[in-house]
């Protein structure tokens, strides 16, 4: 996830900000914007698993399944975020 933060984030230092703008643009929450985009890779990885014509390399397999852990990881940062207020 370290390596991918300057590329999403640049200086802001709210790791979660590109989720709370995408979700101004898309007049939604941050949650829904995130899982919008974290589908891409979902879908990416099912294309894969279904690809009887293709064979995938590891490192293609690690940066799929890597990228998804990254957004559920942030997703719980972002449910966490708006949660602190609330009990368990």
């Amino acid at each position: 996830m370290k390596q991918k933060t300057k590329e999403y984030t640049g200086d802001d230092t709210d790791r979660l900000g590109a989720f709370k703008a995408a979700a101004a643009l898309q007049h939604t929450t941050p949650e829904r914007a995130l899982a919008g985009m974290l589908a891409k890779h979902i879908v990416s990885l099912y294309d894969m698993c279904f690809d009887d014509s293709a064979g995938y390399g590891m490192s293609t397999w690690d940066e799929k399944i890597t990228d998804s852990l990254n957004y559920l990881f942030l997703l719980k940062a972002i449910v966490k975020e708006g949660h602190t207020n609330q009990p368990d």
